[in-house]
């Protein structure tokens, strides 16, 4: 069996903040087989799909992050 090859963040897209301190960050990560935008609460996985790094990419993850700021939450970097 193969060993297993840790993926490695190569962005972070945007930190946002709820507040009672919660943190939600979306983030790219590469591995052997491409690209993958992370959605993570406090270090915790929530969303995870396979990407190119295309401009219709970005553009979804700038919306996510707007329709969240719109919400209530913070943008913090």
């Amino acid at each position: 069996m193969p060993a297993r090859v840790q993926s490695e963040r190569v962005a972070v897209l945007w930190q946002l903040a709820w507040s009672d301190g919660s943190l939600l960050a979306c983030s790219v990560y590469r591995d052997l087989q491409g690209f993958e935008m992370r959605v993570e609460s406090n270090g915790e996985l929530v969303s995870g799909e396979r990407c190119d790094l295309r401009p219709r990419t970005m553009a979804r993850a700038h919306a996510l992050r707007d329709a969240l700021v719109r919400r209530g939450w913070v943008n913090t970097g």
